[in-house]
């Protein structure tokens, strides 16, 4: 533990359950579907509304070997070559071979899926994909669809729900042990203002952290809080340098920022070409799939065709489609384009690199147990092992439903016997009051913060960009925090979700940029120009980060390639000593 919390009032109100579960995309609602089916008292935490998870935003499909001739063997190969060398077999088996079965059960409650004239599932490529193994929903709705079935099945299941609640910090007993969350919730209600829900089993499933840069796929509402409260609560996060840039997001003009609109992979699935202003092909001879090679492959060709002409995007053509497959096949990405002046059908699309998903997260074993007991974390928060260095097309969705089956499985097994309102309750740390509160930084900071990043961590890294990234992020800290820790808190400082999100962001950032600092190389989605040659000798280890009572990283290397094991309460099994950087952030580093 390390003893530091968020500023925030004291929780003015409780709720008592056997599990809270904060997040409502796959990975939140399937959890607590399971939990509440076996009988847990089971509470939903949402950042916003309940249809309102990044599960929504997913366009393309959920990867799983569903068709004829596609076998688990077949999908573990392609996502092992994507994540370039540091995928956990283990949890890439675990989750190929349950998948299927997985996905039969989201239909089961009730997800619709594209079919073929015949009944089959429809199943398309994506990227890094040599098999159609891609079901689809709504053309190219597929995560509005999963969201919607679940949030129908959460509500006919009439689970306790708390919507527009930022997850504040984490609850935990005299020994350690998770015993729930404080949250505040936003607006009035049933419950308003900050309040707490008290229970032993916390699932983390609050999405990823896209917002710390300028432009990105990810909705505003990820701010990598999970991630973050993870970390004050003295969890291990892995691999957190692993950013992965989508190849194709719309392109909406010099420093657009914010959420931009992502052009699915699927769409070169399906045979859209990559090409240049004159029209040239670029990806071909860059890889055996040319389009579909993985997205870490193709941003960064897309970024070496940019600089090298001097321009700001590339195109991708599908005039060949035609009319009719762009409305019936992609019906959200023909409207997300032609509300900003482009048709496809008639001219291709700009496209440019942007920020999509963190590889890494919140270091868990294969039933999502992190290294604080009673803790758990699920999608796009955590780190199972899956994804490696760079996330196979697809695979998050079904990593969010597999994972999420297992992480209920284990909290079932452990349930308690008494009911919530008769369980007495432990001792707990109390937010803001005991230990030590993080000064909040200003609603302007996050701006900034996003700045920096884009900067100096974005697709392109470097030693030296990072040494300044990790500079002006210090420099943020001190400049931009409110005075406000300790008791004078209530006079000196205002707590609310704009100064909330912006100090999560300030953490998560810079342990990100202290691990991309650390990794000498280029790897998956981690590109160092200054290091441009992966290097399996010295690198093809895992990164595990801690922070320190004063939230500085501390960054160390693994001894293999292996996923180090989870053992709540215990540090991963760290390399020598010798493997521990300091970076001092005063100053950049020597070219």
């Amino acid at each position: 533990m390390t003893g530091i919390r968020l500023t925030a009032p004291a929780p003015g109100w409780a709720i008592d359950a056997d599990v809270v579960v904060v997040g409502s995309g796959v990975a939140g609602l399937t959890t607590a579907l399971r939990c509440a089916a076996a009988g847990l008292a089971t509470v939903v935490v949402t950042k916003a509304r309940l249809d309102d998870g990044s599960t929504r935003w997913a366009q393309g499909g959920i990867a799983a070997a569903l068709g004829d001739g596609d076998t688990p063997e077949q999908h573990l190969d392609d996502t092992l070559v994507a994540g370039a060398g540091l995928c956990d077999e283990a949890a890439v088996r675990t989750l190929v071979t349950e998948g299927p079965g997985a996905v039969r059960r989201l239909i089961e409650t009730g997800a619709h899926f594209d079919t073929t004239d015949t009944g089959a599932i429809a199943l398309t490529r994506e990227g890094g994909h040599h098999r159609r193994r891609i079901a689809h929903a709504g053309g190219d709705a597929t995560g509005a669809e999963i969201s919607r079935a679940l949030v129908d099945a959460v509500r006919s299941a009439a689970l306790h729900t708390v919507e527009n609640a930022l997850v504040l910090d984490l609850l935990t007993d005299a020994d350690g042990r998770a015993a729930g969350v404080t949250l505040h919730v936003m607006g009035e209600g049933q419950h308003d203002g900050v309040g707490a829900v008290r229970a032993p089993a916390v699932v983390l499933a609050t999405g990823g952290m896209g917002q710390v840069f300028s432009a990105t796929t990810n909705p505003p509402v990820s701010t990598g809080d999970g991630v973050a409260l993870a970390l004050r609560a003295g969890a291990e996060v892995s691999d957190l340098e692993f950013v992965q840039f989508h190849p194709t997001v719309l392109f909406l003009g010099a420093g657009s920022e914010g959420q931009q609109p992502l052009v699915s992979e699927a769409v070169r699935g399906e045979g859209a070409h990559l090409v240049d202003a004159s029209g040239t092909r670029f990806m071909l001879g860059q890889h055996e799939l040319a389009e579909l090679a993985p997205r870490d492959i193709v941003a960064k060709a897309i970024t070496r065709q940019m600089h090298l002409l001097g321009t700001e995007h590339m195109y991708l053509d599908a005039r060949h489609f035609g009319a009719a497959m762009w409305e019936e096949r992609f019906p959200t990405i023909l409207a997300a384009c032609r509300s900003h002046g482009i048709d496809p059908v008639t001219e291709p699309i700009p496209v440019a690199p942007a920020a999509h998903y963190a590889s890494g997260g919140v270091r868990t074993d294969l039933r999502g147990r992190t290294t604080v007991p009673g803790l758990y974390a699920c999608g796009e928060v955590a780190c199972t092992g899956v994804h490696g260095a760079n996330r196979l097309a697809s695979n998050s969705l079904l990593e969010g439903l597999v994972f999420a089956e297992r992480i209920a499985a284990d909290i079932v097994a452990d349930r308690p016997h008494d009911p919530p309102h008769d369980r007495p309750q432990p001792a707990t740390r109390t937010p803001g009051r005991d230990g030590d509160t993080v000064p909040l930084l200003t609603a302007e900071s996050r701006s900034r913060i996003q700045r920096i990043m884009t900067r100096g961590a974005g697709v392109i890294r470097s030693a030296a960009g990072l040494a300044v990234a990790a500079q002006e992020l210090e420099a943020l800290g001190r400049t931009d925090a409110v005075p406000g820790a300790g008791e004078d808190a209530a006079k000196d400082a205002v707590p609310g979700v704009e100064a909330w999100e912006a100090t999560n962001l300030l953490l998560v950032s810079r342990v990100l940029v202290a691990a991309a600092r650390e990794r000498e190389e280029t790897r998956g989605c981690h590109w160092r120009e200054d290091r441009p040659d992966r290097d399996d000798a010295a690198w093809r280890r895992h990164l595990v980060v801690r922070v320190t009572p004063d939230l500085r990283p501390v960054v160390r290397r693994t001894e293999s390639a292996a996923f180090p094991p989870v053992e709540p309460g215990s540090p991963a099994d760290f390399a020598a000593p010798t493997s521990l950087r300091h970076h001092p952030a005063d100053a950049p580093e020597e070219q």
